[in-house]
């Protein structure tokens, strides 16, 4: 097996043992599955990398539509592999919602390098022995999932996903993301210690990717090593694009159809996208299509017709009502509602935030299963427009002698974050003021307590959550204007993108005397 000369006397040492002792005895199978380790782990054996970077931007172009700045990144990286000839010193982190292709994309990197591809999924891990292995005195020991992957490659330069590095947890039993620190660390990983190997494991030649859905769930430590590369949410064109070039002819090759027995066109495409998934990514997009196929399938074969076309005359037919509406924007102008815009693990999403009031002792009532974060922000919108209740021509008894009710719909789904700040303000004002609320701005924004509007995230999946609702303007704080730029086009040309910096901004674009 080549193995370096300290394994090779530990392996002889082994052997020696295992001749030495009787078949019988349970130590014997122990030493022999060692043995059988050691031979089966590569030590030296590695695949030639292709240094065709040209290879790696078709391969890349190939499998995956859009994403031209992560392709970009993912050429940089692999350059400088090729230049240096070792791995750089940072490890790739896929982020993002799911379905956006993270694990595709470290397939397609191994395809285009021409290295063995071996995949961990790190959800659920809780104990450190998951990782590290377990020490041969107990009983049924294996080595860690780090070794038991490298064993699968047989090569010592594989491409390494670990997958939801975000999902590790820890327990009584120790820290995996501890562990992972050795792993991914190349200051660290030529000498990774499994504690079923006993002996130092050289893991720098492996170039190691990451995926994650929720960066906040990771370590900052863990995170401090790993150069994060984010995977935002796709546009409706864009899953329009991936359905026609991608997904249609995936489906059909894996279910036996030919092409030319089975046609879909581009409205229906778009009308399933809209009103049957709701998702950042592709996946149920792509069930979905194969569900079609399926069908198509069935009604070839008992009708004993030639070609079926799906449209949207029929589609119905096929699978049933459409279970969304995304043109969420009421018909008319209402008092105390107004449209929030929010980002989630699933994209962006348009969030109606419904205030009242009603006679009562000053309190304020929230709704909606809002997190803490969400709650302060509604209790900082409400301190500031009492602080600043003439300037609004609020009367402030009105906050005296009634209960203020906030209330997000769609009550069983969790909501948190600091970025409804400005759009609870606004729901407010109109309420305490009697005035309506222009039904086709969407706003987004954390509030302090002197009006000014702060930055939030995920500007992109809310101008497209945005768009995708029906809305013609959205109100952005001002530090956000860099991010516009990250807007796709088709998006930002049917969009008002605002700026603001301070509160009154948004009320005067927002609130409306009458109707």
């Amino acid at each position: 097996a080549k193995m370096p000369k300290n394994i090779e006397e530990k392996a002889l040492q082994e052997l020696s043992r295992y001749q030495s002792t009787p078949s019988a005895m349970a130590e014997s199978q122990i030493i022999k599955t060692y043995l059988d380790f050691l031979v089966a782990l590569p030590w030296k054996k590695a695949s030639k990398d292709s240094k065709d970077l040209q290879r790696v931007q078709e391969a890349l172009d190939k499998n995956h539509y859009g994403l031209e700045k992560v392709k970009e990144r993912i050429i940089e990286y692999l350059a400088v592999k090729i230049m240096t000839g070792r791995n750089p010193q940072t490890i790739l982190c896929f982020a993002g919602p799911p379905g956006v292709g993270k694990t595709s994309l470290a397939i397609s990197i191994a395809e285009a390098l021409g290295r063995k591809f071996v995949k961990q999924s790190l959800g659920g891990v809780k104990d450190e022995s998951e990782i590290r292995g377990h020490r041969r005195t107990y009983v049924g020991a294996m080595p860690g999932r780090i070794l038991k992957g490298m064993k699968d490659a047989g090569t010592i330069n594989p491409v390494f996903l670990l997958d939801e590095i975000d999902k590790m947890a820890s327990d009584y039993r120790g820290d995996p993301a501890s562990a992972m620190l050795e792993v991914l660390d190349p200051e660290q990983n030529t000498k990774f210690s499994d504690h079923y190997l006993e002996e130092p494991y050289d893991l720098s030649q492996v170039l190691f990717i990451t995926t994650a859905n929720y960066l906040e769930n990771v370590p900052a430590p863990l995170r401090d090593r790993m150069e994060i590369v984010e995977l935002s949410s796709y546009t409706e064109f864009e899953k329009l694009q991936i359905a026609k070039s991608h997904l249609l002819q995936k489906q059909l090759d894996a279910h036996g159809l030919d092409r030319n027995k089975f046609s879909i066109d581009d409205d229906t495409i778009y009308y399933i996208i809209r009103h049957y998934t709701r998702e950042a990514g592709v996946r149920e997009l792509n069930r979905i299509i194969g569900s079609l196929i399926r069908k198509a399938i069935k009604e070839i074969l008992i009708e004993k017709i030639d070609r079926i076309d799906i449209n949207l005359s029929n589609i119905e037919s096929y699978i049933g009502k459409p279970r969304f509406t995304h043109n969420l924007v009421d018909d008319k102008e209402q008092i105390g509602v107004v449209n929030g815009l929010a980002y989630t693990a699933f994209g962006g999403d348009t969030l109606s935030i419904e205030v009242t009031f009603y006679k009562g002792k000053g309190q304020l009532v929230l709704t909606g299963k809002l997190g803490d974060v969400m709650k302060e922000s509604a209790m900082t919108a409400l301190s500031f427009l009492k602080s600043h209740a003439s300037e609004y021509n609020i009367n402030p008894k009105i906050f005296e002698e009634n209960d203020f009710h906030v209330h997000v719909p769609e009550g069983a789904v969790p909501k948190d974050g600091p970025s409804a700040g400005v759009t609870l303000a606004t729901a407010i004002l109109s309420a305490a003021t009697n005035q309506y609320v222009r039904k086709d701005v969407g706003m987004t924004g954390e509030i302090t307590l002197r009006g000014y509007v702060l930055p939030i995230g995920g500007l992109k999946e809310k101008a497209i959550a945005a768009h995708r609702s029906g809305l013609k303007t959205i109100l952005i704080p001002k530090e956000n204007t860099r991010d516009i730029e990250d807007i796709p086009e088709e998006v930002r040309k049917e969009l008002r993108i605002i700026p603001v910096e301070t509160v009154k901004e948004v009320f005067n674009e927002a609130i409306i005397s009458s109707i």
